[in-house]
C-alpha cells in the first residue's frame, strides 16, 4: 500500500519529521499543561500579504498550473499568469464600482472557482471580504450586511439574489449594498466595468496593505444569538497558511513523489475552506472546486478530479464508510464488510504501533487477512475517492478513532486537526510523520496550546484573531491581556504534546447523581455508525443519559431495499420497526463502549425528520444547535424520562 510505503520511507527522514519541535510545560505533578511549537514560516518580505500570492506566482512561474476549473464537464487547467489576470480584471471592476480601500464586499455563494477569483480581487483592490453562507436566511444576510458595513454583495444564483433583495430592503438606501450575481455573469461584468482602471492602481492598493490590515470579517455561525464578526488580518491568514504549508508540503513532496492536488468542497464561507484555498495557491498545489459536500454529488467529482489529498469533515468519511457497507450488503457481502472493518482496525493498530516503535506490527495471519480484504473491500473505498488519494485532513469535530483506523488500513491516512474561526482554522494538526489516531495533533507551528485548571483549551499565536467586529465586550470575554484565547472546548495534552478534545465546556451534562458527561464523545461515535443520521445526547439534571436519534435517509432507503419493503414506506413505520430499533441499538452499544456505565446512554428514541441547516437545527458547519433541537423535541425528551 502506498501510504504504508510512505511511512516506511519517512522513518529515514528525521530531517523532515523533526523540523517542528514541540516544547512542553508541565505542572508540579508532571502533567503537561502547555505545548508550544516554533514558527516554520517567516513573515512575508517587505510587509507583503496573502493578496500578493497570485501576482508572485504569475511573475515566478507564469505557465505553472495552479488551478483546474470545470467547464463543459472537463477539468481545464488555469495557469498562474491567467489567474492573476482574472484577479486584476475583477479588482479593477470593483474599484470602478466604488470600492474604497478598507471597504467591505460580501460574498454569498457555494464553493466555486469564481469565489477564489473574487476573494483575491477584493484584496487586490484594497478591500475586505465578508463571507455569507449561501443558505443564510434573510435575517442573517441583513444582520451581516448591516453590521459589517459591506456596500457590495455578490451572490451566486437568482434564488440567492431574491433572498438578498428581501433581506436588504429594510436597510436605508445609502446603506443598501449593490448586488451582482455570478450566474448572471458578475465576473465578466466587473471586468468590463473596470477597463478604464489602470493596472498601476491595483498594484498601488495592494502594496498599501500590511499584515495588520483587515482581510476578512467571518461571522461565526453560532448555535445561539446573533453571529459575531470575527476580524482576521492578512497576518493571521499568512501565519495559518504559510506554517501549515511549511509543515506538510515538503514532507508530502519528498515522501510520496506525487504532484499534490486537491478538490475543495468545504464551504468557503467557513474559514477552513478559505485557508486551504490560500495555502494551496501559496504552495502551487493544483486546486479544483466542488459546490457540494453531499456524498452522492461529491463522489463523481472526486472520481473525475482524482485528488492526492482532501480536507473534509467527519460526515464525509462516515458516509463513505456507510456507502461501502451498503454496497456490500446489496451483493450479499454485508458480513464480509463487517469482518473487513474489524480486520482494518486491528491491522492499522498493529502497523502504527510498529511505526511508532511501540509494538511488533501485524502478524502473518493479520497481514494475509488485510491483503484479502484489500482486494474485496479497501480498494473500492479508494476508488470512491478518486483512486489516487493517500492523505486526508479531517476537522470540524472529532473523527471516530476506529473509522480513522479503517481508512488507514484502506491506504488513506487521515490527519485530524482542531481549530475555530477565531484561530484562523487549524490551531493543531497531526504532524505528517507522527500519526496519532484519536488525537487532533500538535500545535500548528507558531502556536501554543494551554490547558486551564478547569480543562478548557487556550490558544495563543499569530493565528489568533484580535477582536470581534465592533464588539469589545465579547472580545474581552475570550481574549486575556496576554493574548490567550479561551476556546470554550475541553481537552487534555498527552506526554508528547498531542491534544485530545473531550467536549464543549458549555455542553457538559451533569446528571442528578452528580456525574459529569461530555455528550460529544457519545454523539461522535453514534454518528459514525449506520443507520444513524444526527443525534442529541441529553441528561442534564436527569437520573440517566438518553438520546434523540434521526435516521440517515440513504440508510433508510437501503434498509427498505434489503428487506424488499416499499420505498415509500412512511418513516413513522420505519422508526417503529423492531428490526430498525435493533440496528440503532447496535450503534448505541458501540457509542457506550467509550464511556463508563454512569455516562452511557440508557434509553433512546428515534424521531422523524432530520436535523438540518434548513430547519434551523444545524449550523452551516454541521454542528448541532442544541438549544433549538431541545426546544423542537421537548415532548420526545420528556417521554425518555417517563417513570424515571
Amino acid at each position: 500500500m502506498g501510504v504504508r510505503k510512505d511511512l516506511k520511507r519517512a522513518r529515514k527522514r528525521t530531517d523532515l519529521a523533526d523540523r517542528a519541535k514541540v516544547e512542553l510545560v508541565r505542572d508540579e505533578h508532571g502533567t503537561v499543561r502547555e505545548a508550544r511549537v516554533a514558527a516554520l514560516a517567516a513573515p512575508p518580505h517587505d510587509g507583503g500579504t496573502p493578496a500578493d500570492i497570485p501576482f508572485v506566482n504569475a511573475e515566478e512561474v507564469p505557465d505553472a498550473v495552479v488551478l483546474r476549473r470545470k467547464e463543459a464537464g472537463e477539468w481545464r487547467p488555469v495557469t498562474a499568469a491567467a489567474f492573476a489576470r482574472e484577479v486584476t480584471a475583477a479588482a479593477k471592476g470593483l474599484i470602478a464600482a466604488g470600492l474604497e480601500p478598507g471597504g467591505g464586499v460580501a460574498l454569498m455563494s457555494r464553493t466555486r472557482y469564481e469565489w477564489e477569483v473574487l476573494d483575491f480581487a477584493i484584496w487586490a483592490a484594497g478591500g475586505r471580504t465578508v463571507p455569507i453562507y449561501a443558505t443564510s436566511s434573510p435575517e442573517q444576510i441583513e444582520w451581516i450586511a448591516r453590521d459589517s458595513g459591506a456596500r457590495m454583495l455578490i451572490v451566486e444564483t437568482p434564488e440567492n439574489a431574491a433572498t438578498a433583495e428581501t433581506a436588504l430592503a429594510a436597510l436605508p438606501e445609502p446603506d443598501r449594498p449593490r448586488i451582482w450575481q455570478l450566474d448572471a455573469g458578475a465576473v465578466l461584468e466587473l471586468a468590463t466595468q473596470g477597463r478604464e482602471i489602470s493596472d498601476e492602481e491595483v498594484t498601488r492598493r495592494r502594496a498599501a496593505l500590511t499584515p495588520d490590515s483587515v482581510a476578512t470579517i467571518c461571522y461565526t455561525s453560532g448555535t445561539t444569538g446573533k453571529p459575531k464578526g470575527c476580524v482576521l488580518t492578512h497576518g493571521n491568514l499568512h501565519a495559518e497558511a504559510a506554517n501549515t504549508v511549511e509543515l506538510l508540503h515538503p514532507i508530502f513532496k519528498a515522501i510520496t513523489g506525487q504532484v499534490a492536488s486537491t478538490l475543495l468542497f468545504l464551504p468557503l464561507a467557513h474559514i477552513l475552506g478559505r485557508t486551504i484555498q490560500i495555502a494551496c495557491l501559496l504552495a502551487r498545489i493544483e486546486l479544483g472546486h466542488c459546490a457540494s459536500i453531499k456524498p452522492d454529488e461529491l463522489r463523481p467529482e472526486l472520481r473525475s478530479f482524482r485528488p492526492t489529498f482532501v480536507v473534509g469533515v467527519p460526515y464525509l468519511f462516515e458516509k463513505i464508510h456507510d456507502t461501502g457497507r451498503a454496497t456490500a450488503e446489496k451483493i450479499g457481502r454485508g458480513a464480509s464488510f463487517d469482518r473487513a472493518d474489524r480486520i482494518a482496525v486491528r491491522f492499522a493498530q498493529a502497523h502504527l504501533a510498529r511505526f511508532l516503535e511501540a509494538g511488533q506490527g501485524p502478524g502473518f495471519g493479520l497481514r494475509i487477512a488485510a491483503g484479502l480484504y484489500d482486494v474485496l473491500v479497501y480498494r473500492r473505498v479508494r476508488k470512491e475517492l478518486g483512486g489516487r488519494l493517500r492523505y486526508a485532513i479531517s476537522g470540524g469535530s472529532p473523527l471516530d478513532r476506529d473509522l480513522n483506523l479503517f481508512f488507514y488500513a484502506a491506504g488513506i491516512v487521515i490527519y485530524e486537526g482542531y481549530g475555530l474561526t477565531e484561530t484562523t482554522a487549524a490551531a493543531t494538526i497531526t504532524p505528517p510523520l507522527r500519526p496519532r489516531p484519536g488525537t487532533v495533533g500538535l500545535p500548528v507551528p507558531g502556536t501554543a496550546v494551554r490547558i486551564a485548571d478547569d480543562g478548557e483549551v487556550l490558544i495563543k499565536g499569530g493565528i489568533v484573531f484580535g477582536a470581534y467586529w465592533q464588539n469589545k465586550e465579547a472580545t474581552d470575554q475570550v481574549l486575556d491581556a496576554d493574548g490567550w484565547f479561551t476556546t470554550g472546548d475541553l481537552g487534555a495534552l498527552d506526554d508528547e504534546g498531542y491534544l485530545t478534545i473531550t467536549g464543549r465546556k458549555k455542553d457538559i451534562l451533569v446528571t442528578s447523581g452528580g456525574k459529569n458527561v461530555s455528550p460529544a464523545v457519545l454523539e461522535d461515535r453514534l454518528r459514525s455508525r449506520s443507520p444513524v443520521g444526527q443525534c442529541l445526547v441529553v441528561g442534564d439534571n436527569r437520573s440517566y443519559v438518553a438520546a434523540l436519534i434521526t435516521l440517515e435517509p440513504e440508510s433508510v432507503a437501503h434498509w427498505l431495499s434489503m428487506r424488499k419493503l416499499p420505498a415509500d414506506t412512511p418513516l413513522s413505520e420505519v422508526i417503529g420497526d423492531p428490526r430498525m430499533v435493533a440496528a440503532v441499538q447496535k450503534a448505541v452499544d458501540y457509542a457506550n463502549q467509550a464511556v463508563s456505565r454512569a455516562e452511557s446512554i440508557r434509553r433512546f428514541t428515534l424521531v422523524e425528520g432530520e436535523f438540518t441547516e434548513d430547519n434551523g437545527l444545524l449550523t452551516p458547519s454541521l454542528k448541532i444547535k442544541r438549544r433549538a433541537v431541545m426546544t423542537a423535541y421537548e415532548r420526545e425528551i420528556e417521554k425518555l424520562y417517563d417513570g424515571a
